[in-house]
């Protein structure tokens, strides 16, 4: 049922911000959790890759939400079992 709302604010955030507005990433954030939270790991990653890559561009590697993003992608490798990507980017955000 939230799923196509918050798609929705995706895409009118990415047509009327651009791809890179600190609010449109964190709606790819979003978006993103709310695919993890329903099972959707695969269809989660590349937006958690593409919300870690536009914050680490436009925030810098050690802002706050950049962090947090980092953390949301630590989390995602945990549950899909890769282990070893997951403690780098845990040891990352430290």
């Amino acid at each position: 049922e939230a799923r196509p709302l918050v798609e929705e604010g995706l895409r009118g955030s990415r047509e009327i911000l651009g791809d890179r507005h600190p609010d449109t990433m964190a709606s790819i954030n979003i978006m993103a959790s709310l695919l993890m939270k329903m099972g959707e790991l695969q269809e989660a990653r590349p937006l958690l890759e593409e919300g870690l890559r536009g914050r680490r561009e436009t925030l810098g590697d050690r802002h706050p939400n950049t962090l947090s993003s980092i953390n949301n992608m630590a989390y995602l490798l945990m549950d899909m079992g890769e282990l070893q990507e997951a403690r780098l980017l845990f040891e990352e955000g430290l």
